[in-house]
C-alpha cells in the first residue's frame, strides 16, 4: 500500500471512528411519552397521521390554534395556555414528526400536506373557526392557512414568522439541505443543540436547562430528525404579497427586537402587505418571546383577542 493509499485509510479509520463516538440514537418512544405526554388520549389519528394534540379551557368559548416554530413543539406555549385557558378554548399541536407527533408516513411534510392536517384535525374538534397562532415557522403556517381556509379564521397571531425569501430560500425552489445538517440524523450533541437554541433568546441567560433538556428529548424521538430534514428540503416558498394582501382579518405582528433569526425589520414586509395589521415590538426579546418572557409577551396578545369580540 502506497503512502497516499495508507493516508486515506487512515483518515476514513479516524471519521468512522469519530461518527460512532457522536452517534446519537433516538430515544425510547415509550421514555419520552411518560416524560412529556399528558394524556394517552392526546394523540390523535387525523388522515393516517398520529398527532400530539393538547385542548384546554372551556370547549364553548372562542378556540385559539397555536403552531410552533423550527425543532420546537407545543410545550413552547406552555406560559402563555395556562393564562389563556382560563377563557379561551386553547388548542396547541405538535407538527407532523415533530415532538411526541409520529412522521408522517406519506412521507409529505409540504405546506399544503400540514395545512390539510390542520384542517381535518378542527374538523375532528368539532372547531369551525378561531384565532390561530404561530411562531417562526408556525408563523407561516398560520398566515398561509388564513389564505386557504378563510372561512376558518378570526384572527391570526403572528410571532416572528417565516415566509418572505432570504438567502438559500427562493420562491418556487426546492431549497438545498446541507450535508451537514442531514448528519443530523445520526449525530446530535447536546452542546451542539444548546448552541443553535441561545441565539433564539434577546437574553440567552434566560435558556433554562429544563427547556435545552426538553428540545433535546424530543428531538430524538423516533422519526423526528428525518421529518425534520424533510420538512426543511420540501419546503417551496410561495411569493407571500399576493397571499398576504388576500387575508382580510385582524392581524398582530409580535416582534422581539433582539431577533436574529428572523430580524424585526422583516415586519415592514408583512405591515405593507396584509390589509389589517398592528406591529407590537418586544425590546430585549428573541425569537421565541412566548418561552423567553411568556406574561410580557402575552400582555399585547390579551389585548388583541379583547378587542376581537367587541
Amino acid at each position: 500500500m502506497n503512502t497516499l493509499a495508507k493516508l486515506v485509510a487512515a483518515m476514513l479509520i479516524l471519521v468512522v471512528v469519530a461518527l460512532a463516538a457522536l452517534w446519537t440514537p433516538d430515544r425510547n418512544r415509550s421514555d419520552l411519552e411518560a416524560l412529556y405526554l399528558q394524556s394517552a388520549g392526546d394523540l390523535r389519528d387525523i388522515d393516517g397521521v398520529k398527532l400530539h394534540v393538547r385542548v384546554s379551557g372551556p370547549a364553548e368559548a372562542p378556540a385559539l390554534v397555536m403552531l410552533h416554530g423550527f425543532g420546537a413543539s407545543l410545550h413552547t406555549w406552555e406560559g402563555w395556555a395556562a393564562s389563556l385557558d382560563k377563557r379561551y378554548h386553547v388548542i396547541r399541536l405538535d407538527l407532523p414528526g415533530a415532538g411526541l407527533s409520529y412522521p408522517d408516513l406519506t412521507g409529505d411534510y409540504s405546506d399544503e400536506r400540514t395545512l390539510a392536517l390542520l384542517d381535518a384535525l378542527l374538523a375532528e374538534l368539532n372547531i369551525s373557526r378561531g384565532v390561530i397562532i404561530g411562531n417562526s415557522i408556525g408563523g407561516r403556517l398560520a398566515w398561509r392557512f388564513a389564505a386557504a381556509y378563510p372561512e376558518r379564521v378570526t384572527g391570526l397571531v403572528l410571532i416572528s414568522p417565516d415566509g418572505f425569501a432570504s438567502e438559500g430560500f427562493e420562491y418556487g425552489r426546492t431549497p438545498e439541505v446541507s450535508v451537514v445538517t442531514q448528519l443530523m440524523r445520526y449525530t446530535l450533541p447536546r452542546f451542539l443543540l444548546e448552541m443553535s437554541l441561545r441565539p433564539a433568546y434577546g437574553n440567552p441567560d434566560a435558556l433554562t436547562e429544563d427547556v435545552v433538556n426538553r428540545y433535546y428529548d424530543l428531538m430524538l424521538a423516533p422519526g423526528s430528525r428525518d421529518a425534520l430534514i424533510k420538512r426543511m428540503a420540501q419546503t417551496v416558498l410561495v411569493d407571500p404579497k399576493p397571499v398576504l394582501r388576500s387575508i382580510k382579518v385582524p392581524v398582530l405582528l409580535l416582534w422581539g427586537e433582539r431577533d436574529g433569526a428572523i430580524p424585526i425589520a422583516n415586519a415592514a414586509d408583512y405591515q405593507t402587505h396584509l390589509p389589517d395589521s398592528l406591529l407590537v415590538p418586544l425590546p430585549g426579546l428573541g425569537h421565541v418571546p412566548q418561552e423567553e418572557a411568556p406574561q410580557r409577551s402575552l400582555l399585547p396578545v390579551s389585548e388583541f383577542l379583547l378587542s376581537l369580540q367587541e
